[in-house]
């Protein structure tokens, strides 16, 4: 496609020379470089092509950074960075990582916040505009929720305070019929009424609030898009703009699989196939498999509770199974902890999968309602671990969290046999809330040696002597090889795997002293409020020497993960350096 308009456009004021046609010329070059990037890099497919009109509509009629656009989540944004100054980003190879996948401030002018959680928009256009008003300046602020953020509580919490305020404030609700995965939860039953009647129903969820509300059936048309700003730009009350639009539009894969294509790995742009396919068997499929059994049992009423976030673990497999043990609650983060301590504390056994950057929404949730009733849930827990992603998605600081709440028993499994074996363990016993953090680090099959196992015994891998080596859950693995390493120096050292970030052998520990003299703790997370920390407070009084390998404390941008593991020298020879400095 020759790419004509695109490069006429540097700034948003570009636009507005642009005649309707030409504006859907550009919406279509748009999403050809879309396409073209998310198809070698990966990223989020769906939402960007459906928001090219809206955005570009924004605009047109509005005057950014003066009237100012708040993006929730912020992973539909691309459009609005290639006609913010940063198309380059998509015209050029080269420059494909100049910019994140979210909004960020040091970038452009035209963003006002990093934002990669759902539900927050309101909130924070409701702060902005207050802060407007007391400064008596004028510009109009805009919210754009979608894929599903009206689900979280925060969306919610912020629309209740919206309708308080006295002057401009424009939410978009960017309604697309889906979440991640599908819509779940009543409120989506009033939008599709709303839906079916073109913004005319006897029940108005927004109405209701005290909000003002309009309807635009056709969210994909330049031409409505840029007259329903029109009718609602200086608005001097807060109103709600409901637009459908269709998610993944212009790409016909990315609307026959919506869930698949929210988020995607490199992908064939011609099929839409994904260049990455898994084989063989993962923790999911173990997990999976463990739960059939034990639901097949009718021992216990299982209950399977995602966030909006089946994909990620797998548990479509599990509704095809058991329909009647699945439940998504929508991404409601804090709501999926309090209804499994509700279902824990009335004879069932709730399953949470989160992710470890999302549940650090229900932290609350953990400590008031599960911690402090001591109520035996089980948390499934992925991508904990250092990450070196977008800071707006940091898997580092779930041991810290998770850790300093009472009675939660947090388990770090090594392999699958050690994932099979706690989950059946967390699942029958009745006593203690249960995390289980899944390994990031690679599938690893190793067969548990013990004839009875018990997830709250250490295992000594290897006994040595000298120096000991506890490494948790996924870095058991480098674990190994800083042994190894230290072997080459003339030190065999001892090399154990605690199995849990949360109970201490106390015995093993002070038996350590009788022939070591460095301990070693490696984690795949933040060393601040760590399970290194709480290794070298142990040892606080004594002459043990106690070092700890993981991540600085800060929210890590862009960088590779060999720029990590070097300077947060969680590499075999690194460590193996400082073992030898502190011995000697």
């Amino acid at each position: 496609m020759n790419l004509t308009l695109i490069n006429k456009v540097n700034q948003p004021s570009d636009l507005k020379k642009l005649s309707i046609e030409e504006m859907e010329q550009l919406a279509a070059e748009i999403r050809t470089l879309l396409l073209k990037k998310v198809s070698q890099t990966g990223g989020h497919v769906g939402p960007n092509l459906g928001v090219v009109e809206l955005t570009l509509a924004f605009h047109y009629v509005f005057d950014s950074p003066i009237d100012k656009i708040v993006w929730d989540v912020s992973h539909q944004s691309y459009s609005h960075k290639i006609v913010t100054g940063r198309k380059d980003a998509w015209l050029v190879e080269e420059q494909y990582k100049a910019v994140t996948g979210y909004t960020e401030p040091e970038e452009s002018p035209h963003d006002f916040f990093t934002v990669g959680h759902t539900s927050t928009s309101v909130s924070l256009a409701v702060g902005m505009a207050k802060a407007r008003d007391i400064k008596k300046q004028t510009g109009n602020i805009v919210a754009v929720l979608g894929d599903g953020s009206l689900s979280g509580g925060l969306a919610l919490e912020g629309l209740n305070n919206a309708a308080e305020l006295d002057s401009n404030l424009i939410v978009v609700l960017n309604d697309n019929e889906m979440s991640i995965a599908e819509n779940y939860g009543g409120m989506y039953r009033n939008l599709a009424e709303l839906r079916k009647n073109n913004g005319h129903a006897s029940t108005n969820l927004f109405t209701a609030m005290g909000m003002d509300y309009q309807y635009v059936e056709e969210g994909n048309s330049v031409a409505e898009m840029i007259a329903a700003f029109e009718a609602v730009k200086n608005s001097s009350r807060p109103i709600v703009l409901h637009i459908h639009t269709e998610k993944g539009h212009g790409y016909i894969p990315a609307v026959a699989n919506k869930e698949r294509f929210h988020w995607q790995m490199p992908f064939d742009l011609k099929t839409g196939e994904s260049k990455h396919t898994g084989s063989g068997e993962s923790y999911d499929s173990v997990i999976i498999d463990v739960l059939d059994k034990k639901i097949k049992d009718e021992k216990q009423p299982i209950v399977a509770i995602t966030a909006a976030i089946p994909g990620l673990f797998g548990l479509k497999e599990l509704q095809k199974l058991h329909p009647e043990h699945y439940i998504d609650v929508g991404i409601a983060e804090q709501h999926s902890i309090t209804y499994a301590a509700g279902l824990a504390k009335s004879g069932a056994k709730p399953i949470v999968f989160h992710s470890s950057t999302f549940l650090q929404r229900g932290y609350d949730q953990l400590s008031h309602d599960l911690g402090i009733n001591d109520l035996p849930a089980v948390i499934i827990i992925k991508g904990g671990k250092i990450s070196g992603g977008d800071p707006t998605h940091q898997g580092s600081f779930d041991i810290s969290y998770i850790t300093s709440i009472p009675n939660i028993i947090y388990l770090a499994p090594t392999s699958k046999e050690e994932v099979r074996s706690m989950l059946t363990w967390a699942i029958e016993q009745k006593e203690h809330p249960v995390a289980i953090r899944i390994p990031e680090r690679g599938f690893v099959s190793a067969p548990i040696k013990e004839e009875i196992f018990h997830p709250l015994e250490w295992h000594v891998e290897k006994q040595g002597e000298k120096v000991a080596v506890l490494a948790t859950g996924g870095f058991l693995s480098l674990g190994k090889k800083t042994v190894e390493k230290l072997k080459e120096h003339g030190i065999e050292a001892t090399l154990i795997n605690p199995r849990s970030f949360t109970y201490f052998e106390s015995d093993l520990l002070n038996e350590l002293q009788e022939n070591h003299q460095v301990v070693v703790t490696l984690e795949d997370g933040s060393l601040d409020g760590g399970y290194g920390e709480k290794i070298s407070r142990y040892y606080g009084r004594s002459d043990m020497k106690v070092l700890n390998f993981g991540a600085l404390k800060r929210f890590n941008h862009h960088q590779t993960m060999e720029e990590l593991f070097t300077e947060f020298r969680l590499l075999p020879e690194l460590i193996t350096e400082d073992v030898l400095e502190a011995l000697n």
